[in-house]
């Protein structure tokens, strides 16, 4: 028995894109850190927020490639003037990756109290009706 796939489902033409789509999120290997909420704030829109204290804004960025929003972090090393006697916070390096529909749009990037929020809007799709015509055959 074959196994049927997006691309390859009769009545699902177009779609290997977003097959490739899943198979390269499945591929991200976005790990526990930072922790993130995702909300819909309404019909149209949601929010991003991720969790990052000891993070200020110079440390973070916020890209769009290729249809997925980027969010890195990385902090600037002190060097050896600090003398930790136990270090519970992590300092660490990380990469975030969201994948993004068709139509999502990335707004304002705003950051509060150890958590940075990233709004995002999707716009309304228009229904369109297409009549196609049948010409006679030679």
């Amino acid at each position: 028995m074959t196994k049927l796939t997006l691309g390859t489902h009769p009545y699902l033409l177009g779609f290997e894109q977003l097959e490739r789509l899943l198979e390269r999120n499945a591929k991200i290997g976005n790990e526990g850190y930072p922790p993130f909420n995702i909300e819909q704030t309404s019909q149209n829109s949601y929010r991003i927020t991720l969790a990052v204290a000891g993070f200020g804004e110079g440390d973070l960025s916020i890209t769009v490639e290729d249809r997925q929003l980027v969010i890195r972090g990385r902090q600037t090393d002190d060097g050896d003037e600090r003398v930790f006697l136990h270090r519970g916070i992590a300092a660490r390096q990380f990469q975030r990756s969201f994948v993004l529909a068709d139509g999502v749009e990335v707004g304002e990037a705003v950051m509060e109290n150890g958590l940075l929020h990233v709004d995002l809007s999707r716009a309304e799709p228009e229904t369109m009706v297409q009549v196609i015509n049948i010409r006679k055959g030679g």
